[in-house]
């Protein structure tokens, strides 16, 4: 059975109701926010099991969906029980050497890493003038345009990785663009920061000993585990215990360690830290719930999405735009990850190859065409940095940023008044300059 169109509605809702009633009404939301992304969720899980009899479809998001969220919580237990404080001056120059590090940081640690342990440390450097382009700034590049160098940076270098990509090809092939993007980045950062003249007499008056304060030090060890665990992939290794199931390889072993370790995480963290940090659970069982909705929601419009670029005469003759923007499109509203699975898949078929072939990766990568997978590879990364939920990380910066007392853009005022105006002159220039 056909799936029918109007099943794409529930990711539309889902969506929309992100966007407007945390605005409208905000009390309506964080009443039934649970209620709504679960009972979307589920309805189109159910509908593909019991009407369109698609059980495998289902399956593979859920399996998606709890390898994603299983290491968020352990990635936002290990680096909630870290507090970092850094006693110099909010200034232009500090703020740019911050986020200038944390974008290294983030292809050590992953973009999820990073995000989850700095943005607590960046809003108590600028504490005494914090305002929302900081977090937004935060959210371009920290979460999303400085993790372009690793495969561990970003889950769609990671699936070109496993699809057999060499782990250093990133590096090689795509520093010029990540220093372009960067600059441009930091450069308008600046210009916000600059014209930010509310700076409270007391911190413009305190002598800054510049050093750096850390509790909870062992926690670096668990989020080490953290970042390493995710090599735990049937695909990497046969040892690991695996399902075979509708030709994917599904193994929960990873999933269920990193939810032990961070509960071990969590009973063992230091008190002080917790506390110093305010460190609670809302803003991960936000994540939690909303991203349970949107993985399942988003299956029709993700199987509508393959299904057209495979049909569309367009597939067998795949060009630099198409992929740009098609893969940056897809990429702000859907989960990236897919996106440049779907992308690299039609990019290989349009040369006679297979995705699922090691042997024919390397083909390509040989051959002359291989700058079309730096393209997508540059799109999965940066455009998800255009929506609050085009990456993982952005949502749980927005929430942990709220809980801190600062009053984020909505869903909209964040994409009319920071990513389009801002984003989309730097991706043109970035296109321009290394894709064209």
């Amino acid at each position: 059975m056909q799936t029918p169109l109007w099943l794409v509605s529930p990711f539309f809702i889902l969506l929309l109701s992100i966007a407007i009633l945390p605005v409208m009404q905000p009390k309506l939301w964080h009443k039934w926010y649970k209620v709504l992304s679960l009972g979307l969720g589920l309805l189109v899980g159910m509908y593909y099991v019991l009407f369109i009899g698609n059980i495998a479809l289902p399956i593979e998001a859920f399996s998606e969906y709890f390898s994603f969220i299983s290491l968020m919580v352990l990635l936002y237990v290990a680096s909630g029980g870290i507090f970092l404080f850094i006693d110099r001056p909010s200034n232009v120059l500090n703020n740019c050497v911050f986020l200038l590090l944390a974008a290294i940081a983030s292809n050590l640690i992953g973009t999820t890493g990073a995000s989850i342990l700095l943005i607590r440390p960046f809003i108590r450097l600028n504490r005494y003038r914090v305002k929302a382009y900081h977090i937004v700034f935060f959210i371009f590049i920290v979460s999303n345009m400085g993790g372009m160098l690793t495969p561990i940076a970003d889950p769609p270098l990671f699936i070109g990785f496993l699809k057999g990509v060499p782990f250093t090809w990133t590096l090689f092939q795509l520093w010029l663009p990540w220093i372009t993007g960067l600059g441009m980045c930091l450069l308008a950062f600046c210009f916000f920061d600059s014209r930010n003249k509310v700076l409270n007499a007391i911190d413009s008056d305190t002598k800054h000993s510049g050093k750096i304060v850390i509790q909870g030090k062992r926690n670096f060890i668990w989020l080490g585990i953290a970042v390493g665990s995710v090599f735990l992939d049937p695909v990497l290794f046969n040892w690991i215990p695996t399902i075979h199931y509708h030709g994917q390889s599904i193994s929960y072993l990873r999933e269920c360690l990193q939810l032990a370790i961070a509960f071990i995480c969590y009973r063992t963290a230091n008190q002080k830290a917790l506390l110093s940090n305010d460190f609670n659970f809302t803003p991960i069982v936000e994540v939690v719930f909303l991203f349970f909705g949107i993985f399942l929601s988003m299956i029709p419009l993700v199987e509508w999405l393959t299904l057209a670029v495979q049909n569309s005469p367009l597939a067998s003759n795949v060009n630099m735009p198409m992929l740009f923007g098609l893969t940056g499109f897809f990429s702000s509203f859907l989960d990236n990850a897919p996106t440049y699975l779907c992308m690299f898949t039609m990019m290989l078929a349009a040369n006679g190859l297979s995705v699922h072939s090691i042997a024919d990766v390397q083909v390509f990568l040989n051959g002359n065409e291989s700058q079309l997978l730096a393209a997508i590879s540059v799109s999965s990364v940066v455009f998800g940095a255009m929506t609050y939920i085009g990456n993982g990380p952005n949502l749980m910066v927005k929430y942990i940023a709220e809980h801190a007392g600062i009053k984020m853009p909505s869903f909209g005022a964040y994409i009319l008044r920071f990513s389009l105006p801002i984003l989309l002159p730097i991706f043109a220039v970035m296109y321009l300059l290394y894709f064209r």
